[in-house]
């Protein structure tokens, strides 16, 4: 992508969103092997080769590399109406870092679409010749 004169901004988001693929994939593929399984209900830590072998078999692993942010965790008042007296944690979801950098890959190039529209004019003006590892920048100007 950079020989071709991608915009960095695009360059940057496809490096985070192959990250995070990679991750899941590496999840997924090795993490049932060489752990033992975990149980949310008992919160044990799951230990690494165990002795009698992992919780899956190749490409059947769960993803372990999970965050908890409970930013807010109190029980509501008991005169509201309908959740009076419910516990109440604010940003409860888990979500595991490889997802985070998929995510964060997907918003950026969001946000910078047009940037990089100017970015990849910019470049279309620039012609990137490589010859024999020596790099050179050709304008057409």
């Amino acid at each position: 992508m950079i020989r071709e004169g991608y915009a960095k901004v695009f360059v940057i988001c496809a490096a985070f969103i192959y990250a995070g693929a990679l991750g899941n994939l590496i999840d997924g593929a090795f993490y049932g092997l060489i752990f033992e399984k975990s149980d949310p209900a008992v919160q044990n830590v799951a230990e690494i080769f165990p002795s009698g072998g992992g919780y899956a078999g190749f490409l059947n692993g769960n993803v372990v590399d999970m965050w908890f942010l409970p930013i807010i965790d109190t029980r509501l008042p008991e005169w509201m109406p309908f959740w009076g007296g419910n516990q109440f944690t604010f940003f409860d979801p888990v979500f595991n870092t490889a997802d985070v950098w998929i995510s964060t890959g997907v918003i950026l190039l969001l946000i910078f679409q047009s940037q990089q529209k100017k970015d990849q004019k910019i470049s279309e003006n620039k012609k990137l010749k490589y010859t024999e590892g020596n790099r050179k920048i050709i304008n057409n100007d």
